[in-house]
């Protein structure tokens, strides 16, 4: 059972319900010291979370959160609640699927509906879906699922789930291992994929009564979009061995129809007949986790970028036409060891949760915790 070594979140004000960590629980981990980066600062808001991949607020400040091993958290009225508000039955076969995306809906405020993305066992195999949750109570009293039968394996499970300014449900899924099924339109595995609210396809997805909105990816992790322009960006793991290659995550620009190249190509291959990415790490790596726009003020139009291996927290400064960088900084080097979920919060501060428990990393007391980090 999970049992958080703090479940309240202190006194100070952060914004309608949202409050810091007073004491032992506020201070970071003594063994690992601050952020090299000059005038940011991160605090510990929450510790002792199992593998926390996505987060989410709700109108009335509540924070929800996902586990990967299944279950939804929630922080209400300042407290981390010690039951989950739903846990769903997630396959223990793979090394990076369990409970991966969550997305509130538009209407949450009035409907209670919540979205998950995760990994389940299937008769044939492991597989992935999408299911709507309502809550009552604040437990889930109901499941439907949305969108089955995606494609699932060990490993390359994608899990995106958002909600873009159009009121329309984005999945990112991965390639489960078959890099040939990105590029085939009739499959769902590797692609961003386009749903209404009630999991029907939109008139105007680029192919015509098809859930495809975006082909030719291999494993996509989170998405954001621009506050400004309404650009969808989506973070993506590159190859770690695929026909000898190596690295290349991705930062894509996703444009409706777009075809991003994998496995024909892998980074920035400059072919006409593919999408380059936004950003890519080369020969480096950078294995993204979360992706999010800066809080308002001057980083409002910055994106930023949390990654798993090396735990490093990324700001990138975009072209006026947002297809590429104009400068790259890095904020966090590893201090906090592996960074997956990133989300700005209604206080105006980015989140940011550790992945330390999940298999790949070196848990340390208090792990995995959720940070809060004022920009410099």
């Amino acid at each position: 059972m999970l049992r958080p070594s703090c479940s309240r979140w202190g006194t100070a004000t952060l914004g309608a319900l949202l409050v810091l960590l007073v004491g032992g629980c506020a201070a970071v981990s003594p063994s690992r010291a601050p952020s090299a980066q000059d005038g940011l600062v991160v605090e510990t808001v929450l510790t002792g979370l199992e593998v926390p991949w996505a987060l989410a607020w709700a109108p009335d400040g509540r924070l929800f959160f996902t586990e990967r091993p299944g279950r939804v958290r929630v922080v209400q009225d300042g407290q981390l609640a010690a039951a989950p508000v739903a846990t769903l039955p997630v396959s223990r076969a793979t090394s990076e699927g369990g409970l991966l995306g969550l997305a509130l809906a538009p209407d949450f405020a009035a409907s209670g509906a919540l979205y998950v993305y995760y990994t389940y066992d299937a008769a044939d195999g492991v597989r992935n879906r999408v299911a709507l949750l309502r809550l009552n109570g604040g437990q889930a009293t109901e499941e439907r699922v949305i969108l089955d039968a995606i494609p699932g394996s060990g490993v390359h499970d994608g899990g995106a789930l958002a909600f873009g300014p159009d009121g329309k449900l984005y999945v990112g899924t991965g390639d489960a291992r078959n890099g040939a099924a990105a590029q085939d339109l009739a499959s769902l595995s590797g692609k961003v994929l386009r749903l209404n609210p009630d999991g029907s396809i939109p008139d105007d997805n680029p192919f015509p009564g098809s859930p495809v909105y975006a082909f030719g990816l291999r494993n996509v992790q989170h998405f954001a979009w621009h506050p400004r322009t309404g650009q969808l960006y989506a973070s993506e793991h590159g190859p770690t061995g695929e026909q000898g290659r190596c690295c290349h995550d991705e930062i894509n620009l996703i444009l409706p129809g777009g075809n991003y190249g994998w496995p024909e190509v892998a980074g920035a291959g400059g072919a006409p007949e593919y999408l380059d990415p936004v950003t890519e790490s080369g020969s480096g790596n950078r294995p993204p986790g979360g992706l999010a726009f800066g809080p308002p003020g001057p980083a409002a139009e910055q994106l930023f970028l949390a990654t798993l291996r090396g735990g490093q927290l990324w700001r990138f400064t975009l072209s006026a036409d947002g297809a590429s960088t104009v400068a790259e900084e890095q904020l966090i080097f590893g201090e906090y060891g592996r960074l997956r979920a990133l989300a700005r919060g209604p206080d105006g501060a980015l989140y940011l949760a550790t992945s330390n428990r999940d298999g790949r990393g070196r848990p340390e007391a208090g792990d995995d915790r959720l940070l809060r980090l004022t920009l410099p």
